[in-house]
């Protein structure tokens, strides 16, 4: 029997094995609507592509522990949830450039100056994305929005240990990594 005609749950049974046939052929019977869904939330279709692919990427890397019901309704669901977050992101990023040009402008008078901030905020930005979402996500709101650990457990329905141990994590990197940087 081809595996054409498999069902859903048959397919998710041998993706735990690591069949990459049944891989291939969840990826072709979803991606076009997984893309669908995320253009109607996210303008740029590179952007798009990439959501959709990191979906996939992480279905793949994450399939042995995968605890999937229903695997439409757990692709529409992670499509969704990564578009929500990408668009916090960048409007995080927005406020983030907003409140570096209003409280440095004034400071920053030179070109060589300019362009070292631009510079840090792109390594920092880099750093950041290294991390998973949830920690990117927690230091961000912690710095940058400067919320409590005890607002963002709240917020995010994440014990405030975990919130704490996340920013801890990323704050320390930080410092590591930005020590031959500063």
């Amino acid at each position: 029997m081809s595996i054409l005609f498999f069902s859903n749950e048959v397919l998710v049974t041998r993706l735990r094995k690591g069949d990459e046939k049944a891989f291939r052929e969840i990826y072709t019977r979803y991606w076009k609507k997984l893309f669908s869904i995320a253009s109607r939330k996210v303008e740029d279709h590179a952007i798009v592509e990439g959501i959709v692919q990191d979906i996939f990427l992480k279905l793949w890397e994450r399939r042995e522990s995968l605890k999937i019901e229903n695997l439409e309704a757990y692709l529409v669901t992670a499509v969704r949830y990564t578009c929500i977050n990408h668009i916090k992101l960048e409007m995080l990023h927005e406020k983030y450039e907003l409140y570096t040009h209003y409280h440095y402008s004034g400071e920053i008078s030179s070109t060589d100056e300019q362009m070292d901030l631009a510079d840090l905020i792109t390594v920092i930005e880099n750093l950041l994305s290294s991390f998973p979402e949830n920690s990117q996500l927690i230091f961000r709101l912690h710095r940058l929005e400067c919320k409590s650990t005890k607002e963002i457990s709240k917020q995010l329905d994440m014990p405030q240990r975990t919130v704490e141990a996340h920013l801890s994590k990323v704050v320390q990197a930080m410092k590591i990594y930005l020590h031959d940087y500063l």
